[in-house]
């Protein structure tokens, strides 16, 4: 056995250790869990048994990897073929699995795109608009075969300029293609030279194609080659006595010369790279990645990894063990998880430029992938060193306002907790739920249910109520309905938990739960939760002030408690008001929502028998809209493909 009982801690599993010494000497992904078979940790390893063993056959302490190891009771492992192979399997469960114990990056965002409808053609052929006279859009979502895409873009506004930028030098369209065939008459790009009006015939398919060309070209970073291109077709067009022609594409080349300029676009052989940077400060991370794509530097985003602190406790108590390669700072731990789990869902560039050094295995990896090669550069020059420490300063910055904010933040709650006489130890784990209702005259009324906790309002586990069976208007019905469905849930567990607090925290009662009114809504929210056995000293509602002026809110309290002005200035009532306004705005917007959905009869098409998302999909593309749809005639709903007489006789009665 690699491991003996001897050296074995006494509180794991007999069943564990002796799992452990069946272990393979092989490449592969392990994981932990604990009692409650939450996933601790996951790992890589080019020899399973040796690395898995090296938890077990030695004494942690109190360190974290200790606490980690102690709670261990069960294991699973995958065996793979190649230690590359490891890699991108360990990356993948943790960004789906979210292991305590790993460094994780979370993007919860796609990256925009770039998009160029159709395929690429010489000279503009096709039968659709998007094919003979290609479209330039900004695009969010998973990329095809059936267009062609640039990107990725690190945000709107980069994709956005880019266009622009197009416009001004190919003079691309950018309408939506049932606005392109119904126009009769140039719009107001064609006015101020934005666009060369195909759709009113004024510039052939063969020569738009030649313009989509350029800007493909553009977007690759292949300038010079684009310059000499133009140049050529200017000369062809003035030996031909062609001046009208040659004029447009001098105009062109002119325009191109500003845009360069104006861009700053690079002669550099670099067209494609990614600026990777990390700063490690106060237990918190920051990776600042800045992405140049065809020579153009199209600026930055910042990450912040979770579980860091968690992580590094692991990652130090390995580092004197590992048998199986990377080494090195934590800045190079983070670095690594971040290119290992970003690239997955990502397109990789030949060329990153990175603060930190990074492993064969990895760049293996990413090659293995995707398909193409891939280098690092650690200690880059010139150009390169110019970009690089612009991300190093960027990471600084942003993560010294990620730690100012989060003090703040911590600030704020310590002094809510006081105030109300919370549990000032346990500040980490303080929930505050916050309820609001929004309706316009009795109308679409929504209930919102909004979550405080870490220190930050957690967006993933926001809850919107549709309100009905009420009289509209009634807003202490609404909020005796939104409390009852909401917390209903819970008093059943505690009852089946024999009244004990339930530890799961979706089943559990939040420490404390604000309701955007005074004493009648609190009167209302006490009755609800005297009605389910529930604690109503939980319960505290935000009163306006003297004349609703923002400040002079008091708390009002369930349990008879008297009312408490924090005041002004007070961090605990900038908390509330955070809080409070919060929910509002998520109450909101989902009201509104409802109410346009009504008004403009969004939904009624799907309520139709017959009509599915597809067809409802090919009605709104035809007809421009819901307004469209509903003025058209049974003749011209059947010529919508998958729409018979017979269904369009039934959708023109529905809609009227």
């Amino acid at each position: 056995m690699v491991m003996s009982d001897e050296g074995a801690e006494p509180r794991h599993p007999q069943a564990l250790l002796d799992q452990v010494a069946a272990l393979p000497a092989l490449p592969g992904v392990y994981r932990y869990f604990d009692a409650q078979g939450q996933l601790l940790y996951v790992g890589k390893a080019r020899n399973l048994k040796k690395r898995v063993s090296s938890y077990f056959t030695k004494q942690h302490g109190g360190t974290r990897i200790g606490h980690m190891v102690g709670k261990i009771v069960s294991l699973e492992t995958t065996v793979v073929r190649s230690e590359a192979e490891a890699l991108l399997l360990e990356n993948n469960l943790i960004k789906t699995l979210h292991p305590k114990y790993n460094i994780l990056f979370r993007d919860d965002k796609s990256y925009p795109y770039l998009k160029i409808t159709g395929v690429a053609a010489k000279d503009g052929t096709g039968d659709a608009p998007g094919q003979r006279f290609p479209r330039i859009t900004y695009y969010r979502g998973a990329v095809d075969r059936k267009n062609r895409f640039f990107g990725p873009y690190p945000n709107a506004w980069a994709v956005k300029e880019t266009i622009e930028l197009l416009q001004k030098v190919f003079r691309l369209r950018t309408c939506e293609d049932t606005v392109y065939a119904h126009r009769t008459r140039p719009c107001l790009l064609y006015q101020i030279k934005r666009c060369t009006a195909p759709c009113v015939g004024y510039i052939s398919a063969k020569d738009y194609a030649a313009d989509v060309r350029g800007a493909e070209a553009l977007l690759r970073g292949e300038t010079q080659q684009l310059i000499e291109q133009l140049q050529a077709r200017m000369l062809v067009h003035s030996e031909r006595l062609e001046y009208e022609q040659a004029a447009e594409v001098r105009n062109q080349l002119q325009a191109l010369s500003r845009v360069l300029h104006q861009q700053a676009i690079e002669s550099v052989s670099d067209k494609d790279v990614d600026i990777l940077a990390v700063r490690v400060q106060g237990g918190r991370a920051c990776v600042n990645l800045a992405m140049v794509r065809g020579g153009r530097h199209l600026g930055d985003r910042a990450y912040f990894p979770s579980h860091v602190e968690e992580a590094v406790g692991v990652f130090h108590a390995e580092e004197g063990a590992r048998a199986d390669g990377a080494a090195g700072s934590i800045e190079a731990q983070v670095l690594r998880a971040f290119i290992a789990q970003h690239y997955l869902d990502v397109a990789v560039p030949p060329t990153l430029i990175t603060s930190e050094p990074v492993d064969e295995l990895l760049l293996d990896a990413l090659m293995e992938q995707s398909g193409t090669r891939v280098t690092a550069v650690h200690q880059p020059r010139e150009q390169r060193r110019a970009w690089l420490e612009m991300a190093q300063h960027n990471a600084q910055i942003q993560l010294a306002r990620l730690l100012a904010e989060e003090g703040s933040q911590q600030a704020r709650t310590r002094a809510l907790a006081e105030a109300l006489g919370l549990d000032a130890e346990r500040l980490d784990e303080l929930v505050v739920e916050c309820f609001d209702i929004s309706h316009t005259a009795g109308e679409a009324t929504q209930a919102s249910c909004v979550v405080f906790h870490h220190h930050k309002m957690q967006h993933g586990d926001y809850r919107r109520f549709k309100i009905e069976g009420i009289t509209g208007g009634d807003d202490y019905a609404a909020m005796r309905q939104v409390l009852k469905r909401r917390y209903l849930p819970v008093a059943q567990a505690q009852q089946e938990a024999g009244g004990a607090e339930v530890t799961d925290r979706r089943a559990r009662l939040p420490d404390l739960v604000l309701v955007d009114g005074g004493r009648g809504q609190v009167s209302m929210a006490r009755e609800v939760f005297t009605e389910l056995g529930l604690d109503i000293s939980r319960i505290v509602g935000v009163e306006k002030g003297e004349g609703r002026k923002v400040g002079l809110e008091e708390l009002v309290f369930a349990d008879g408690r008297e009312k408490v002005y924090l005041g002004h200035d007070s961090a605990a009532l900038m908390l509330v008001a955070q809080i409070r306004d919060e929910a509002h705005r998520f109450a909101i917007t989902g009201m509104r929502a409802a109410r346009a959905r009504v008004r403009t009869g969004a939904s009624r098409l799907e309520d139709i028998p017959g009509i599915g998302p597809k067809r409802r999909a090919r009605l709104l593309q035809r007809f421009g809209g819901v307004r469209g749809v509903q003025d058209a005639s049974v003749e011209d709903l059947a010529t919508v493909d998958g729409i018979s007489h017979q269904l369009a006789e039934e959708i023109y009665r529905a809609l009227r």
